[in-house]
């Protein structure tokens, strides 16, 4: 009877982590890990110290430090800059969109995507709504290019986060295969966008350059992009990611200008606990499958063993349940001991978020923000871009990766 209703509580809980949400409940995906966590400790399934064990705090140290460094460069206008000067030197619709999509790709290699898509959406609309351009192809690549670009480092994302903290790959190593898919991914966008949107072909250049305020704060500005430039020599030393990171935000939150509100205020509490719910999950489900290894066995070294099937499971399971869950799941339940499962565990997570508009926390962040401009972007017209490029990143991915 124990054994069924934990069965019951992470059915549910992966369910609602999958939908984003529970049919008649006020709960999002933190509360409903937090809650199918207390349960499952309360049922007997992981004991209370078992499952604080369970929490990775390599992981959720590195995570909220990384919060904390994105929280300084926006509070300081990096961000604002970085975008307008992409926008300043595009000249043409064709022009902005390569600079959009590259500029925001090579941002979210090192700084978290969903920030830079949180960040980068008004300011996209903003400008799309001066030169009178139809955003919906912008806001496409810009989701897109978050996602993609985010594959290429272990710290572009939460789940690369996590797999960085499992693995022991160097920071150099994973960039050195993972970047060439990145690119490749960023190419794919940009050609698909200009074959689906005739308007972003154009090389005529703009009547208008367009003028955005900008609200800069000199003083952090300087010491947050200082601090950050110290942080990635550190990752490129290969010092100890964690530690580095904590190190930088702990700078950043010495000062005697800023409240520690304005810092701690844009730290996403909900994904630290989502984390942290997740880690006792998928405790639960290893204790709960430990008397099942000898039948999964054979199919996780099948799965393993073919780089297209192992991309193909974590993309599904990506969609189903979320790209964390997924990889929480199945790192879990995989034989990954070699590097080669690990990376295609980061590009299948990371590429199937551009399946659907549900996939990644980046599309919804700019559908959100078109609609309450008056656009529209229906899950059909992102499905049609968005399956044949996470196809075809995935494809890429499973020959570049699975090479000898």
């Amino acid at each position: 009877m124990q054994q069924a209703l934990s069965w019951l509580v992470l059915l549910l809980s992966y369910v609602g982590l999958g939908l984003g949400s529970l049919p008649r409940l006020r709960m999002n995906r933190a509360t409903i890990a937090l809650a199918g966590s207390a349960l499952l400790i309360a049922l007997g399934t992981v004991p209370l110290l078992e499952a604080w064990a369970a929490i990775d705090a390599t992981t959720i140290v590195f995570l909220l430090s990384m919060m904390v460094v994105n929280a300084s460069l926006s509070q300081g206008g990096a961000f604002q800059l970085a975008l307008l000067g992409l926008i300043r030197v595009s000249r043409s619709p064709f022009g902005l969109l390569l600079m959009l999509v590259f500029g925001s790709g090579l941002l979210s290699a090192f700084l978290l995507n969903d920030t830079l898509a949180l960040v980068f959406t008004p300011l996209t609309l903003q400008v799309t709504a001066v030169l009178g351009l139809n955003p919906i192809p912008y806001l496409l690549g810009l989701a897109a290019a978050t996602n993609l670009g985010s594959v290429a480092t272990l710290s572009g994302n939460p789940q690369n986060i996590l797999i960085g903290s499992f693995s022991g790959i160097g920071y150099l190593e994973f960039a050195a295969q993972m970047t060439p898919i990145a690119v490749v991914g960023l190419l794919l966008e940009v050609g698909l966008l200009w074959l689906y949107y005739p308007e972003v072909r154009s090389l005529q250049p703009f009547a208008q350059v367009p003028w955005t305020p900008l609200r800069l704060y000199p003083p952090l500005l300087r010491k947050s992009v200082a601090i950050t430039a110290g942080l990635f020599g550190a990752f490129v030393a290969g010092l100890p990611l964690a530690e580095s990171a904590l190190v930088a935000a702990a700078l950043l939150l010495i000062t005697r200008r800023l409240k520690p509100e304005r810092f701690l205020g844009q730290v996403d509490w909900n994904l630290l606990v989502m984390f942290s719910g997740l880690f006792i999950l998928t405790r639960a489900t290893r204790e709960l499958l430990a008397g099942w290894g000898t039948s999964l066995g054979p199919w996780a070294e099948q799965v393993a063993g073919s780089p297209l099937a192992l991309l193909a499971a974590v993309a599904l399971l990506s969609n189903l349940i979320s790209n964390v869950p997924a990889v929480l799941l199945l790192q879990s339940l995989l034989p990954l001991q070699g590097k080669t499962a690990w990376l295609l565990l980061s590009a299948g997570s990371t590429l199937a978020g551009n399946l659907t508009l549900f996939g990644a926390v980046a599309n919804l962040i700019t559908v959100e923000a078109a609609a309450r401009k008056g656009y529209v972007l229906t899950f059909g017209e992102h499905l049609r871009f968005g399956l044949p490029l996470t196809l075809l990143t995935l494809g890429f991915s499973g020959l570049w990766l699975g090479q000898p």
